[in-house]
């Protein structure tokens, strides 16, 4: 595939994007998740270790996310998209997601909460979802191969995730779908029947990323071998055609570190692009980010730079001394 054709594409599509420093989008952590998957090198804690940990951290975030909120209306910022990501946000139950969403309390035309896993997915936690603003939705399957899902450590199947989707077609979500190229084991064969899959359920967005062998992950750790930068290179360069094909098309194009065959991440929409991940990936907006791990950038427009402010990995560490990031984040967005 032409990447200058592409990047061309993108720029055109990102074009709708206002760019003003008033403006600021919203970003919560929820580090927990179902499973630890095998490229995974986040700070997510699989549920089942860390369940003590589970409350005590959303007493802190709400603490945090209230703070933020002061600082907000302290600068006369108007909030323009607000992203829940992990972890997996949606490990909380219904009541905690309806406690977490009240405190937020923003009402905004982009709204993204990641429900990744389908196996944390249910009715109630979506009616909440539904309930509080939300809009936009991740259900992302990596791979629709049983075989792959279990190799990487999800703990779900492929019907799982169709069984997912469907329930959440009764609501009014923009629904994002990810998918992984490279992961360890698949064919061009497996990688293709996923996309053709994802492609027949219709997400408004899909995402296709590169597999990065990551410090810190148990892909890195095991040593165990990848697929070839060749082979990779044809699952990419297929996900591009079949999705253009059938009327997708690219927002935002982004690199990792130790990505496979030094290829990149590509976003695709059919309708609705995300504000969020635009900001995020050209950098065309402040961030104000709540949770451990969360990292908070102040953009500059006039002087085209950014400043940031990363909260502490740790989640012990983080409760323990909210206060100080607290007061960190307020120094970073005060200052002229």
């Amino acid at each position: 595939v032409e990447k200058a054709r592409i990047v061309k594409d993108i720029i055109k599509n990102q074009q709708f994007v206002i760019k003003n420093d008033n403006l600021v989008d919203l970003y919560v952590n929820i580090p927990f998740c179902p499973s630890k998957c095998y490229y995974c090198s986040f700070i997510s804690l699989p549920i089942d270790k860390c369940k003590d940990k589970l409350e005590p951290y959303l007493v802190v975030l709400k603490k945090e996310i209230i703070e933020t909120k002061k600082l907000i209306e302290k600068k006369n910022y108007l909030v323009k998209s607000i992203y829940i990501g992990g972890g997996t946000p949606t490990i909380l139950d219904a009541s905690q997601l309806d406690d977490l969403l009240e405190t937020i309390g923003y009402n905004v035309s982009e709204f993204t909460v990641e429900c990744g896993r389908p196996d944390t997915i249910t009715k109630e936690k979506l009616d909440v979802l539904s309930k509080h603003g939300v809009t936009r939705i991740s259900i992302n399957p990596q791979s629709f191969c049983n075989k792959t899902l279990k190799e990487i450590g999800r703990t779900h199947t492929s019907q799982d995730i169709l069984d997912a989707y469907k329930l959440a077609l009764n609501y009014d979500f923009s629904i994002n779908m990810d998918l992984i190229a490279g992961l360890s084991n698949e064919t061009l064969a497996t990688f293709k029947k996923s996309v053709n899959k994802a492609i027949d359920c219709a997400p408004d967005n899909i995402t296709i990323h590169t597999l990065s062998v990551k410090r810190g992950s148990t892909l890195k750790e095991s040593g165990d071998e990848t697929l070839s930068g060749n082979v990779v290179g044809q699952m990419v360069d297929y996900s591009y055609k079949k999705l253009t094909d059938n009327g997708y098309k690219p927002y935002y194009l982004y690199k990792q570190k130790n990505m496979i065959g030094n290829l990149e991440n590509i976003g695709y929409f059919r309708d609705k692009p995300s504000i969020f991940n635009i900001d995020s990936m050209e950098e065309f907006a402040s961030i104000i980010a709540c949770g451990a791990n969360a990292i908070s950038k102040r953009y500059y427009s006039l002087d085209n730079k950014i400043e940031r402010f990363a909260n502490l990995k740790n989640i012990d560490e983080y409760i323990n001394r909210i206060g100080e990031m607290i007061a960190k984040k307020a120094e970073l967005f005060s200052k002229n």
